[in-house]
């Protein structure tokens, strides 16, 4: 009898020194970096990359590369138990070599709103901080589902998403720009284009004639003053023309939420000024 219960407590110690050890990850994408720290897993990230910018404590941590490169030494010499790749961004061929050096590899794709709170979910289970994790998540999905249960019912506005101005560049349906501007009652004029980003013609905007033009902000310094050469146009006409913040429409981060906000008040703000 108390040898078993001897053996007991001799595996809960056990359990408990094992999950005492602290969790080492690299993450090798910015926005994947940025979900860890809600997530509750900020402390275990030892290694990121570039732009790997929010929250603070994130600007301090050791770069391994950046989107493109991946310094595998450097990598290596963190001791990482774990390594979070993003399948759209981080190269097959970087994933790949991760694998043959020995390391455990998790892609966390981040597509979609709903993709957010799933990957909060599953880098919490993995660090341990589940809870914290299940916080941010609920937080996340109350966030949004109240903005898309206001505007269901908001008259559509014709909507131009510009993310780069020389050459003009705007996305197509399955961005989570778009993604965000639907939920807000607006309709991405380029939706239907197969490319997810792909660059476009001025004289396709004037032909589409767009009642709103939304921007990233990180490219795009006056947006207003880029297209207050073409008068005729409806956006230029009603000043419809916003500027939204770069890193909350189009990281796909908890973040999001704060980007459905600042979506729904341009496109709130531009129904004012037509009258809807």
């Amino acid at each position: 009898m108390r040898e078993g219960r001897a053996a007991l407590i001799l595996l809960a110690f056990m359990a408990q020194s094992e999950a005492a050890v602290p969790l080492r990850i690299v993450s090798l994408a910015p926005n994947l970096t940025e979900i860890a720290f809600a997530a509750g897993a900020g402390q275990a990230i030892v290694g990121t990359v570039e732009y790997s910018d929010y929250p603070a404590a994130a600007r301090s941590l050791p770069r391994v590369g950046d989107a493109w490169r991946v310094d595998m030494e450097r990598v290596l010499a963190l001791h990482p138990d774990l390594v979070l790749v993003w399948p759209s961004g981080t190269p097959d061929a970087v994933i790949e070599q991760l694998r043959r050096l020995g390391l455990k590899v998790e892609s966390v794709p981040t597509y979609r709103l709903s993709d957010v709170p799933v990957a909060l979910r599953r880098i919490g289970a993995l660090a341990g901080s589940a809870a914290m994790a299940e916080q941010a998540a609920r937080e996340f999905e109350r966030d949004v589902a109240a903005q898309r249960e206001t505007h269901a019912a908001s008259k559509p506005l014709s909507v131009f998403i510009e993310i780069d101005d020389d050459p003009v560049y705007t996305v197509n349906g399955e961005h989570v720009i778009s993604e965000v501007v639907q939920l807000c009652g607006g309709r991405n004029v380029f939706a239907k284009l197969p490319q997810i980003a792909p660059p476009i013609t001025l004289e396709a905007v004037l032909e589409l004639d767009p009642q709103v033009i939304v921007s990233t902000d990180d490219t795009i310094a006056d947006p207003m003053a880029q297209w207050a050469k073409w008068p005729r146009l409806k956006a230029v006409r009603a000043k419809t023309i916003y500027s939204l913040p770069s890193d909350l429409v189009a990281r796909a981060t908890p973040r999001l939420a704060e980007g459905v906000h600042a979506t729904c008040a341009a496109l709130d703000d531009a129904r004012r000024r037509f009258g809807q």
